[in-house]
């Protein structure tokens, strides 16, 4: 059975100051975003953790193996480095979508995002370490197939953003509502799943589902393991075994 701890950090009162005391360029607030997301990747990533950007103001991170210790550095680290603070949100659960449910709702009841009174809430529960397993995180590494040779070379580059985004949507809807996992858009044609107890079965039809609705073939790879770095990593090797042989489920274990 998989157990995933999930952390919710959501930037506080970030729409109000981006237009106080009047609108910020945009420019700069893009900025603002992908470098808060770096350094959280980062400061997440150093203790074995998958930072996802989420929609930048809110980001998702599975944080197996992070006490609370480790959660408040990394709020401390942020409102050191940059004009806003950040709150968080912690969960768990063998749902991965059940533990980021709770970690929203956790949050909203600590105050609203455009709450100037918010600031650096820490909520919720840790897995203390007696209770993690070595089978604790089950993630998922889909690519599109061939995606150099069907759309990158093929077409106009905007085209193959909308349908490497096609292919990602409905992938995130199927593996949500079919499995109560959570899927993120990676970069170039890469998704990453976070994923309940599923099995090569569910693989399959996830990858059929996805062509038969949008017409986006996809390889996967899947790991498991007790850290999110661990699991990642060998879905990536999974992968990689998955293109060598010509297969389209490969499972790690």
């Amino acid at each position: 059975m998989t157990n995933t701890q999930v952390t919710l950090i959501q930037i506080d009162n970030y729409g109000p100051w981006t237009t106080t005391p009047e609108p910020r360029r945009e420019v700069d607030l893009q900025a603002l975003q992908s470098r808060i997301y770096a350094d959280v990747s980062q400061l997440v990533g150093n203790r074995e953790g998958y930072a996802f950007f989420g929609r930048f103001d809110n980001m998702v991170t599975v944080t197996n193996g992070l006490d609370t210790t480790a959660h408040q550095l990394i709020q401390e680290s942020l409102g050191n480095r940059y004009p806003v603070t950040a709150s968080m949100s912690v969960a768990v659960s063998p749902s991965p979508a059940e533990a980021l449910g709770t970690a929203s709702d956790r949050l909203q009841a600590a105050g609203s995002a455009q709450d100037s009174e918010r600031q650096e809430v820490l909520r919720g529960e840790t897995i203390p370490e007696a209770e993690r397993t070595e089978t604790d995180l089950q993630i998922a590494h889909f690519d599109v197939d061939d995606v150099t040779g069907k759309y990158t070379d093929q077409l106009n580059e905007f085209d193959t953003f909308i349908r490497i985004e096609e292919g990602y949507a409905e992938l995130m809807r199927y593996m949500r509502n079919a499995h109560d996992s959570v899927a993120f858009f990676v970069g170039g044609d890469n998704i990453i799943a976070v994923c309940s107890d599923m099995d090569e079965r569910d693989y399959h039809d996830a990858v059929a589902h996805v062509k038969d609705a949008v017409g986006v073939e996809l390889r996967v790879g899947v790991g498991r393991a007790r850290t999110p770095q661990a699991a990642g990593m060998d879905a990536k090797h999974a992968l990689e075994d998955c293109r060598e042989d010509d297969y389209i489920v490969e499972l790690d274990w």
